[in-house]
């Protein structure tokens, strides 16, 4: 019998691995640790991660980064071959007791989640330098070889089939100083509003977008295909907010992401937080969904840098970026992104739901109570110290934030926000809403 296709990806796969080009990150590692890494992958994410965690991440060396890639993706192999290589010599779809044989007797348990796991965690903890795309063929194959031998979803997975995101929200505020709004706006007319350095509501710049219509990420069924059945892990902010006491990260499934919080029973009312995909880099985890968007032409435009007097044009200027950075946001009613600013100009695309958005000009700075340094030395100048939304103190507390002027709007499905660098923002999601961030400068 030849050996499937998916067995020959591994054996082609470990081959890479085991042979480094000469200027190969990984070679930076001593010789003894990369020596065990066919026969120990395990071993060394364990020493990779310890590694990994001794640095602040932006001075991880990549060495590290690519020993914890390559010994995950080394490990994922050894799963999935054992069960694969098991599962070709039985034959058959079903066991003699009629089970589905993908999650046949006496192997790994679920195996399918464990490789998916390990190659996810390669993506979210390393970066997988280098190996992006050989995690994506992996997954991809992995999912064509189960959903050929599976003998149907899962029932979690029907139920979901027929459903879109529910997109029902209540809490709307009035908007008293509405962002301006212009529609289908040209690159010329576009290119002279940024000489105003005023944030621009933009409809129908996304209308083309596959997200909004033919691959809708409004859909359950969608997200749960192209998350692997929703066993793909990502990163969740645990909380209302990054400011707010007890605020935590959690790294999980995509399909525990949707149950536990955004399709919870509105009837619910135990102790659960907000869960909040925030600021991830999905698109490079997950390329498929990177094809049902495209970056606005808006963002290869050349716009002002900060303006001096400011407090970010007071600072060391961010280097020119390649590309702009795309970041994915997903979560329930409720999440909250708290008054900050950031280093670069942003077109914010709301694809599913709709967030209230509130910006104060930099020129507002010192009415806006700026963080300080925190414990650790983490530099919090870019967020405000004021729950903008919040009740009681205000006046108290923060007595100049009344006089801080502002604008305002719903940023509705379909339309996009420019907001300029530096300017300050507030952002309030009104429903289920999945919005994605273009930075550039």
């Amino acid at each position: 019998m030849l050996p499937h296709p998916l067995l020959e990806l591994l054996a082609r796969t470990l081959e890479t691995l085991h042979q480094p080009c000469p200027d190969d990150p990984i070679l930076d590692c001593p010789p003894s640790t990369r020596s065990i890494l066919p026969s120990r992958p395990a071993a060394l994410i364990q020493l990779a991660h310890a590694k990994i965690h001794s640095y602040p991440f932006s001075k991880v060396p990549v060495s590290w980064r690519r020993l914890f890639t390559d010994a995950s993706i080394g490990q994922a192999i050894r799963v999935v071959n054992d069960e694969v290589e098991a599962i070709e010599r039985a034959g058959s779809v079903e066991d003699a007791d009629g089970n589905n044989i993908v999650k046949r007797e006496g192997g790994r348990g679920d195996w399918v989640q464990e490789a998916v796991r390990l190659l996810d965690m390669a993506v979210i903890m390393a970066g997988a330098p280098e190996r992006e795309e050989i995690i994506e063929e992996l997954l991809s194959a992995l999912q064509i070889y189960v959903e050929q031998r599976d003998d149907g979803p899962p029932r979690k997975k029907r139920r979901m089939e027929g459903n879109m995101v529910p997109t029902d929200g209540n809490n709307v505020p009035e908007i008293r100083r509405q962002i301006p709004i212009r529609t289908a706006l040209s690159m010329e007319a576009f290119e002279k509003h940024l000489k105003t350095g005023l944030p621009l509501v933009i409809q129908g710049a996304l209308s083309h977008w596959p997200a909004l219509h033919e691959r809708p990420w409004s859909s359950l069924a969608y997200l749960i295909d192209k998350t692997f059945g929703g066993r793909r892990l990502i990163p969740v902010e645990i909380g209302r907010s990054y400011t707010d006491a007890g605020w935590g990260q959690s790294i999980i499934t995509f399909k525990d992401f949707l149950s536990d919080y955004l399709l919870r029973d509105p009837a619910d009312t135990g102790d659960i937080d907000i869960g909040y995909l925030a600021q991830h880099d999905l698109f490079t985890q997950i390329p498929s969904l990177r094809n049902d968007i495209s970056i606005p032409d808006y963002c290869y435009t050349n716009p002002p840098p900060p303006a001096s007097g400011t407090p970010l044009g007071d600072k060391e200027l961010q280097p020119k970026l390649d590309e702009p950075l795309l970041n994915a946001w997903f979560g329930p009613a409720g999440t909250v992104s708290p008054l900050h600013t950031d280093p670069y100009h942003n077109i914010l695309c709301q694809v599913v739901g709709k967030k209230y958005v509130r910006l104060y000009s930099p020129s507002e700075n010192e009415k806006l109570y700026p963080k300080g340094m925190e414990g650790g030395g983490v530099d919090m100048s870019n967020t405000s110290e004021v729950d903008v939304e919040g009740e009681g103190v205000l006046d108290e507390r923060f007595p100049l934030f009344r006089e801080a002027v502002y604008v305002e709007t719903i940023l509705n499905e379909g339309e996009c926000l420019y907001i300029p660098v530096g300017w300050w923002h507030y952002v309030r999601s009104l429903t289920v809403s999945f919005s994605v961030s273009c930075w550039w400068n």
